[in-house]
């Protein structure tokens, strides 16, 4: 057992401490307090609070500390604001950019619309932080209420398939159901479950299995059937706040494009005043776009392909006829995109990213190009853990 004081707050949550000239990494610890810990390697576990931060309040979820799911509910508000807006400062810091990061914005809403939980012959729930053991839980009160059976449909799951993942999400017609394992397991054997929760879809991977009636998402007028397992914000304010903001800048913008469009979150909307081009390397998320556009009445053309952004961006020529345009990429960012960009003379470029660090990256180049960051702004969706959102405005 050592006794030591936690000096900062890391990037992942974990309060540091300084014991015997090393850096030590405590989670659900905070700044300024005294702990007694257990010291193994560069990782300490919390034995005992000697001394705790003002800052510290109660955690609201029964699960939090084995669950790994959440880091910072013992975090107060402002503390937390500051910590998510911190990990962007950073992340430009590093890059050598000095632009201001306007305030956190709340965009956690009604809580989040989908859970992905590891179901497993000991339960159904989330990994502990740092480590491969399952801690089962009853119910996730970060998430919508609707998801409330989801522990019960992935314990479920794992009766009739075994070992597996299973993602449930909030639509307006139902839940929709996507099991995944490594094992070779019989689809039928997972029908019972939609009956059983009145389930909207059940599928296995990405194959649908049963299907009452297709899950449904709205976005703006449109109203879009997602694949299984598709990628979606996390929380649906998250996805209006965004949205907002990304059709605020390229007001006026025509036409426009949305690329790693996705299901069209963002190009649907913009479609709303302006014509878009839409692209995707995800087919079936491209399919569900093209399909919610051609449904709803009163929208700009939408031009969707697929096309690998990441082994063949548009080029600078191609990119010279938008008056505007949105990327959205996965965690590892857009570094050859956005090289094109900076050849470009596309006057206004809007980037959101759920990677502080790839998005600072990606600034530098837009940079470099000869764009300006007219702002930066966090976003938090991903309630009580260690990511937070990104939208920046460029311009030339």
């Amino acid at each position: 057992m050592t006794v030591a004081t936690i000096s900062a707050l890391g990037q992942r949550g974990e309060g540091m401490a300084e014991v015997a000239g090393q850096r030590v990494f405590v989670p659900l610890t905070l700044p300024g307090e005294e702990v007694e810990i257990a010291l193994e390697g560069e990782r300490g576990t919390l034995l005992r609070l000697e001394r705790p931060s003002p800052h510290r309040i109660a955690p609201f979820c029964p699960h939090f500390g084995p669950c790994g799911g959440c880091q910072l509910q013992h975090l107060d508000e402002e503390s937390y604001a500051a910590f998510k807006g911190g990990l962007v400062e950073t992340a430009l810091r590093h890059a050598g950019i000095a632009e201001p990061v306007l305030p956190l914005v709340d965009a956690r809403g009604a809580g989040r619309r989908r859970l992905t939980l590891h179901a497993r012959k000991s339960g159904a729930g989330f990994m502990g932080f740092h480590t491969h053991q399952l801690h089962d839980i009853d119910r996730c009160p970060i998430a919508v209420p609707a998801l409330a059976d989801a522990p019960a449909i992935a314990r479920a799951a794992h009766a009739a398939i075994g070992d597996c993942d299973v993602s449930v999400t909030s639509t307006l017609t139902g839940l929709d159901v996507a099991a995944k394992t490594d094992r070779r397991a019989r689809a039928e054997r997972l029908t019972p479950l939609l009956a059983r929760f009145g389930l909207a879809r059940l599928s296995l991977g990405d194959e649908p299995v049963v299907m009452a009636q297709a899950p449904v998402l709205r976005m703006g007028k449109a109203l879009v059937e997602p694949p299984p397992g598709s990628f979606l914000q996390a929380t649906a304010s998250a996805e209006e706040i965004l949205a907002q903001m990304v059709v605020e800048a390229l007001q006026g913008r025509a036409p426009v494009a949305d690329l790693f469009c996705g299901v069209g979150p963002f190009a649907l909307r913009l479609a709303e005043s302006s014509p878009v081009y839409a692209a995707d390397s995800d087919r079936t998320a491209v399919a569900a776009l093209k399909k919610a556009h051609d449904r709803t009445r009163g929208l700009k053309a939408v031009t969707a392909e697929r096309r690998d952004l990441f082994r063949e961006p548009l080029t600078a020529i191609e990119l010279n006829r938008f008056g505007g345009l949105v990327f959205d990429p996965p965690r590892a960012g857009a570094e050859a995109q956005a090289r094109e960009l900076a050849r470009s003379r596309v006057p206004v470029v809007v980037a959101v990213s759920c990677e502080p660090r790839t998005f600072a990256r990606d600034a530098r180049v837009l940079l470099a190009g000869g764009y300006r960051l007219e702002t930066v702004t966090p976003v938090d969706q991903f309630a009580y853990s260690t990511h937070v959102e990104v939208v920046g405005v460029f311009r030339r």
